[in-house]
């Protein structure tokens, strides 16, 4: 794990998006997340936006987010599907090998899990003659799946190459959600891994949830769950997930601040994470050493 592997999210900062790409490129960044509004919301059009990204040198990780997709049927599913063909595009356009899906919010959705998981399979398969991989968010105030490990379930169950499970480190802290499970997610099977806190211990009802979600995320490092992000980064490194870490902080208060000064604040962030896994390995090593230094000595007496 390197710096390179952390990028920027640009919910988390205000402005053009000719501004976030330089902000982010500036402060050492080498790759972004992107949302869609981002592009099509562009003065010139999503060419223009496509051909910024581009000159910025920043690799993209994903675009966000598809929403309230999965388990609806009849006209419902039908325009579901016709805008993730429109957002599968525009993933294509910029060169986003990943399209994040958050976990349906619809009153109208089913909450058959074998529902859900044919109807992502089926976008899964949609994606592929585009290169693109997608993957599965649950949000902690979804309707149906809102744990982590439901949306390992149900990627499981569709038992697609092309579609993974997305880990969000807010939701899961946000439903105090047990980390031992992230043992039994192959680090393969991870499409992207999302990171914030937020500075209380609880969320104390869903208003607070949806608030603090919204709009009080602070990076990593600064909030107050720093031992239980340490162990649950580690635990992704030590599973052997490889991929990119996002950092994805909606933070209103982050928006009144300049770009750079924000940007700085996730490098920070960055530097914060490695240090927490190198640390323990550098701790894990020095034991191992120590324990053989003392089973040799042993066996000499």
């Amino acid at each position: 794990m390197n710096l390179d592997n952390f990028g920027m999210d640009t919910i988390t900062l205000a402005g053009t998006l000719e501004a976030k790409l330089a902000a982010s490129r500036a402060a050492g960044f080498a790759q972004i997340m992107l949302w869609s509004k981002d592009l099509v919301g562009h003065p010139g059009g999503l060419a223009a936006a496509v051909q910024l990204v581009r000159a910025s040198g920043l690799r993209v990780t994903g675009i966000q987010v598809m929403r309230d997709y999965e388990g609806l049927d009849g006209t419902l599913h039908d325009y579901k599907i016709d805008v993730a063909r429109n957002m599968l595009q525009i993933c294509h356009a910029v060169g986003a090998p990943l399209l994040l899906v958050c976990s349906s919010t619809s009153r109208h959705a089913s909450g058959e899990l074998q529902v859900i998981a044919r109807h992502l399979a089926k976008l899964a398969n949609l994606a592929v003659p585009l290169g693109i991989r997608i993957g599965y968010e649950a949000l902690s105030w979804g309707r149906h799946v809102n744990q982590y490990m439901q949306a390992w379930e149900v990627v499981e169950r569709a038992d697609h190459a092309n579609l993974g499970v997305v880990i969000d480190s807010f939701h899961i802290l946000a439903n105090n959600a047990a980390l031992d499970d992230l043992d039994d997610i192959p680090g393969q099977r991870i499409a992207m891994v999302q990171l914030s806190d937020f500075m209380w211990r609880d969320i104390r009802n869903p208003e607070e949830k949806l608030e603090t979600a919204r709009h009080l995320r602070v990076f990593p490092g600064e909030g107050e769950h720093s031992l239980e992000l340490s162990d649950m980064v580690r635990r992704l490194h030590r599973g052997g997930y490889r991929g990119d870490y996002s950092f994805e902080v909606f933070n209103d208060d982050y928006l009144q601040m300049t770009l750079d000064v924000v940007a700085a604040r996730a490098r920070r962030s960055a530097k914060w994470v490695t240090d927490q896994v190198l640390r323990r390995s550098l701790q894990v090593r020095q034991t191992q050493k120590e324990s053989g230094e003392h089973s040799v000595s042993h066996h000499n007496i």
